[in-house]
């Protein structure tokens, strides 16, 4: 495949970002002009009164579309980073997040929240008990895959199939006794949506992408390396271990609150850094910050066309990324497979 220089990739993407941005304040079940709909965005930044549109207009896009173009533009750069991460980390260009039980561990903090914390105890309360479930899972998962030797990649694998089994288990075990009013949050929270964004959740989201993008950064030379094999990372004076773990719970943090902020959305971290990858290379020096733009690009996408595909009402938008991402997992298996038969 045509590589192409990162300099130019991170341009075509900022572009379509833009682009795709003022297309999510302008389109849905209710259009605005372009013009005055980025001049009603100027307005809310400044204080300024530019824009034309009525009260009820200016609204529709401060309070409905601006929050949610912000949250999908921090939680898709966390799904993207995150799964270029463990992609690094285990070596595999089909590694996801979830194979580790993360998201898994972090939907049933958000689930019990739902279901049995009154809302009225704080508007923290499922961001919080998903970050702690999907914390506790990790590091239940990572302790499990511990030996002599150091941490074993087959059972640390086999351990997050088993959370996620176990989570599985218990959302079905919540959802039961839960009230015919939590079971319609519940079923919308599980496909995931930007609908609920408000202030605390894009600052949560924004807070934790600047931090993890700092984080992963700073160890983008580490995961070259490790890219040659944990024995040659050594042989460089890395401590492959505490590598490991650092880049696991960094990524446990990151999928925790975006699990908490807009449900589970699955294939961002999967497909995105897989294409960044073919198109740059696999450096991590250039690919995460990347992966960031090209998630936040994906997402926005996506919640685009779920707003627009069924109008007045919205699909999940966990499940127009499942749609967009599941045939593109399937092409990356029959790849696979051809690279094992040659």
């Amino acid at each position: 495949m045509l590589r192409l220089p990162p300099a130019l990739t991170a341009s075509v993407l900022f572009a379509l970002l833009l682009l795709a941005a003022l297309s999510s304040i302008m389109l849905g079940a209710m259009p605005l002009p372009a013009l005055e709909s980025l001049l009603t965005v100027i307005d809310a930044a400044t204080g300024s009164a530019f824009s034309n549109l009525q009260s009820y207009q200016q609204a529709v896009v401060t309070e409905l579309r601006l929050p949610r173009i912000l949250l999908a533009l921090a939680v898709g750069a966390i799904l993207a980073q995150s799964g270029a991460v463990m992609q690094g980390l285990f070596r595999n260009p089909l590694a996801d997040p979830g194979i580790i039980g993360v998201s898994s561990g972090a939907a049933v903090g958000a689930v019990i929240a739902i279901v049995w914390l009154p809302a009225s105890i704080s508007a923290w309360s499922v961001p919080v008990a998903a970050f702690i479930s999907g914390l506790g899972a990790t590091l239940l998962v990572y302790g499990l895959s511990q030996t002599r030797s150091g941490t074993s990649v087959l059972v640390l694998l086999l351990a997050g199939v088993a959370l996620s089994a176990f989570a599985g288990a218990a959302i079905g075990f919540v959802s039961y006794f839960a009230s015919d009013e939590n079971l319609r949050a519940l079923s919308l929270w599980q496909m995931g949506s930007l609908a609920g964004s408000d202030t605390h959740k894009i600052l949560l989201a924004s807070a934790t992408f600047a931090l993890l993008a700092y984080a992963f950064q700073k160890r983008a030379g580490a995961l070259n390396a490790l890219l040659l094999g944990e024995a040659d990372a050594r042989h460089l004076g890395i401590n492959v271990e505490r590598l490991k773990l650092e880049l696991i719970v960094l990524t446990a943090v990151g999928v925790g609150v975006a699990v908490a902020c807009s449900g589970i959305i699955g294939f961002v971290g999967l497909v995105v850094p897989h294409i960044v990858r073919m198109t740059t290379g696999p450096s991590h020096k250039t690919l995460l910050p990347l992966t960031a733009l090209c998630g936040a690009l994906l997402l926005l996408v996506a919640d685009l066309f779920s707003r627009l595909a069924v109008q007045p009402a919205e699909l999940p938008v966990g499940l127009v990324t499942a749609l967009m991402g599941a045939p593109f997992f399937l092409f990356m298996l029959i790849q696979q497979r051809r690279r094992w038969n040659t």
